[in-house]
């Protein structure tokens, strides 16, 4: 059998799944998740090589209207990843029924020339009955199959990653065999420590919170992590410091131990939280933050 690879975007409104099932389909953890919207803020590639393929996975943030440049980022994020992939993976809530929105960006994806799988997720919350009547109204709509699904309980994803694999056009190895992202050690840090403040803080406070990795210090041992937590107001800085610190010290002990068990070793954390007022409407602060746009695949 010849080598073949390529590379599959996922895309979908907010928590449909798509991060949950691109970490299943590769193996391991390699974008966050999270009950709250929005938690993919960019374009993360998670590789999944074996003897006869390599396909790379786009994760991307959940389609929604554009408020702040934050949103405008993602947006473009989202565009980027669509162009130049051997299939596009639209991804949908199963347990809900299908919004126009979703069908009509699922319809203007047809109109393309890359090939759409509807993928309809969380299966698992819903009775069969359901989810047939939900899915009947894909039958007007041009893609080229329908793969339903429950990626948090790995069922009927065998079809799905066999459709994948019959639409690779490369031949060409993009990435080592043992790299299973494109994306820094550092950037990762940083996305599993947002990941734990969007579960430990409620309301909008995580929508406006950015983490920067100030130094990373790696011994046989241990690894030393200095990182900022950016928010915009001062009263958001007090909810994520909390009484006497308790808050950032939950955060931290959280964060600490999903670094601990991705890394392997100890890990000495230290965080600290600033203001950036209004960062998420400031182009220059973005980039000082992390979210520089670029047009690059």
């Amino acid at each position: 059998m010849s080598f073949r690879s390529g590379f599959v975007a996922v895309v979908g409104q907010p928590n449909v799944g798509k991060s949950t099932l691109i970490n299943v389909l590769v193996g391991k953890k390699i974008s966050i998740v999270s009950p709250k919207p929005q938690t993919t803020r960019d374009k993360i590639m998670g590789v999944l090589s074996d003897k006869n393929h390599q396909v790379v996975f786009v994760d991307t943030p959940g389609i929604h209207k554009s408020k702040n440049s934050l949103d405008r980022y993602m947006k473009k994020n989202i565009e980027n990843a669509t162009k130049d992939v051997d299939v596009i993976l639209y991804v949908m809530d199963g347990s809900r029924e299908l919004s126009e929105e979703d069908l009509n960006c699922l319809k203007d994806y047809c109109k393309g020339k890359t090939p759409v799988f509807a993928v309809v997720n969380k299966i698992d919350l819903s009775s069969k009955e359901d989810l047939f009547r939900r899915i009947s109204v894909l039958n007007d709509i041009n893609v080229e199959q329908v793969f339903c699904i429950s990626a948090l309980e790995k069922r009927n994803l065998e079809p799905l990653a066999k459709a994948i694999l019959s639409k690779l056009t490369d031949n060409v190895k993009y990435f080592p065999d043992d790299q299973l992202t494109d994306k820094t050690h550092g950037f990762i840090v940083a996305e599993l420590i947002r990941e734990k403040i969007l579960w430990l803080i409620d309301d909008e406070v995580p929508h406006g919170v950015g983490v920067v990795i100030d130094n990373i210090t790696e011994n046989p041992e241990i690894e030393q992590i200095t990182a900022t937590i950016y928010c915009e107001k001062e009263s958001h800085k007090y909810i994520l410091i909390g009484a006497q610190g308790s808050k950032i010290k939950e955060i931290g002990q959280s964060s600490r131990m999903a670094l601990e068990k991705m890394i392997g070793k100890k890990v000495h954390l230290a965080l600290w939280v600033k203001v950036k007022s209004n960062w998420r409407n400031r182009v220059g602060a973005l980039g000082e933050i992390g979210y520089a746009i670029t047009d690059d695949k």
